[in-house]
């Protein structure tokens, strides 16, 4: 059956006159409001940058509470055909989400012409007020009586992958983590909110003078964090990886210097931590249109990865699987297009791969390519090339052919499709942080989760290629 709004002309309209309307704040009116008016506030969109400054979690848009009001106007008092002339707001309190609100409206003037002035209020399920203030409408003339129309049902896709990792590594016992060179607020600040988390024991590896300077100007408490003092970042990184091969240290994550310094002495032959297995590194992504976490190797280490070094690129994202709980991980190994062409490298590659899986020398997975991008991740695009796979449209790991597709493909997820990206790297004896400037508060604890995820694994004994 047909709804109706129906109006109240000027004539209609009394002095002490009210009405009101209740909504309750969901992450999609969160979402949703941040996407149409293009306010990008963290406190709305991340919820450890909230709780950091005192909220619950993300908070709802103070203009969502006025938008009621508006809606009365809308739809209830005077309705259809009023014009919205002024309004004055004065926020008392954030509402947060899950919160209940009711709008009320009351007229208190009627002046020249059709104008109509109303005290407004909102206040949350405690009674407590929201917002407060006055508003001036021109009201309809006429009468009108018009039916609902059927708006498509509209909402946000959710899944916080990044979530289950964070509450997982929670549960477990804090590791021992060099941090290698923190001589800037941005690693420095990271590596102390994976200790306050509960994540790591950090052991800051630099130079004391520096790191403590650092501490005093950004306002980082150190507290009684252990600080091994070297000169430099080269003796930084060399302290560090002897720290994990001596077994002090269970996890190492870059700070203030340059990634190949890292990498060095952890593949240097004399010294170094690396394993029979080559190191890559492993981007997980918490992507908003993909229903689950999807691994994405290899975007930063290695450039142009032979048969060889891609074997172990799949077998380190395929333990990395393992670690974040997914059992036999379907594993798509890209390329331009699905079909074997002889003059197109990386289809000869993945069918090699393919074939090694099958007589077991990558095992925990399940092998499939080349595929192409969109029937590695759409069933439907899999279904119209006729591709018969586990793999195809539900991949859980993509094997990029070369690092300059791996950045570019993960590159536009987090810019495009807004994913978040943490990442880790694996193939040495311990797993690897490599932080960034740009990553989010969120997606530097997703990181040092992962990592701490990984090393219990280790100690359990369940990635014995990597000791």
């Amino acid at each position: 059956m047909a709804e109706y709004l129906e109006n109240r002309v000027f004539d209609e309209i009394g002095v002490g006159q009210t009405a009101e309307l209740q909504r309750t704040l969901t992450r999609d009116d969160i979402a949703l409001f941040s996407k149409v008016s293009g306010d990008l506030n963290p406190t709305h969109i991340d919820e450890e940058y909230a709780k950091a400054r005192g909220a619950k979690g993300v908070v709802g848009h103070s203009l969502w509470a006025t938008s009621l009001i508006s809606s009365l106007f809308a739809n209830v008092l005077p309705g259809p055909g009023t014009v919205y002339r002024t309004q004055d707001a004065v926020f008392h309190r954030t509402v947060d989400l899950g919160d209940t609100l009711t709008g009320r409206v009351k007229v208190i003037e009627k002046g020249p012409e059709t104008l109509v002035t109303f005290a407004c209020e909102v206040v949350n399920q405690r009674q407590e007020p929201v917002m407060t203030g006055r508003a001036s409408v021109m009201a309809p003339s006429e009468s009108l009586r018009i039916e609902i129309p059927d708006l498509a049902e509209i909402s946000v896709h959710h899944h916080d992958s990044f979530g289950v990792l964070l509450e997982q590594a929670m549960r477990l016992e804090p590791v021992p983590t060099a941090i290698v060179h923190p001589v800037d607020q941005v690693s420095l600040e990271g590596a102390m909110e994976a200790a306050e988390s509960g994540f790591i024991l950090p052991i800051l590896v630099g130079p004391e003078a520096r790191i403590r300077s650092i501490a005093d100007q950004s306002g980082i408490h150190l507290g009684d964090v252990r600080i091994i003092d070297v000169e430099h970042s080269h003796a930084a990184a060399v302290r560090a990886v002897e720290l994990a091969r001596e077994g002090t240290a269970e996890i190492l994550m870059k700070g203030s210097l340059h990634t190949d310094e890292v990498l060095a002495a952890v593949v240097d032959r004399a010294t170094g931590i690396r394993t029979e297995r080559r190191i890559s590194h492993i981007f997980l992504m918490d992507v908003p249109t993909y229903p689950k976490l999807l691994l994405i190797s290899d975007a930063a280490v290695n450039i142009a990865p032979d048969l060889e070094a891609k074997a172990d690129i799949c077998r380190n994202a395929i333990d990395l699987a393992h670690t974040v709980g997914v059992e036999r991980p379907k594993v798509a190994i890209l390329s331009a297009v699905e079909t074997i062409r002889p003059k197109i490298q990386s289809t000869l590659d993945a069918a090699a791969l393919c074939k090694m899986a099958d007589r077991g020398q990558i095992r925990g997975g399940i092998l499939d390519g080349p595929l192409a991008m969109d029937n590695a991740i759409n069933l439907e695009a899999a279904r119209i090339k006729k591709i018969d796979s586990e793999v195809a449209g539900v991949a859980d790991v993509l094997i990029a052919p070369d690092l300059e597709a791996g950045n570019i493909l993960a590159k536009q997820l987090i810019f495009l499709a807004n994913a978040e990206a943490s990442g880790i790297v694996l193939g040495a004896r311990v797993p690897i942080v490599l932080t960034s400037r740009a990553d989010s508060v969120r997606t530097r604890r997703a990181s040092a989760a992962t990592a701490v995820l990984h090393a219990h694994a280790i100690r359990r004994g369940l990635h014995q290629a990597e000791l």
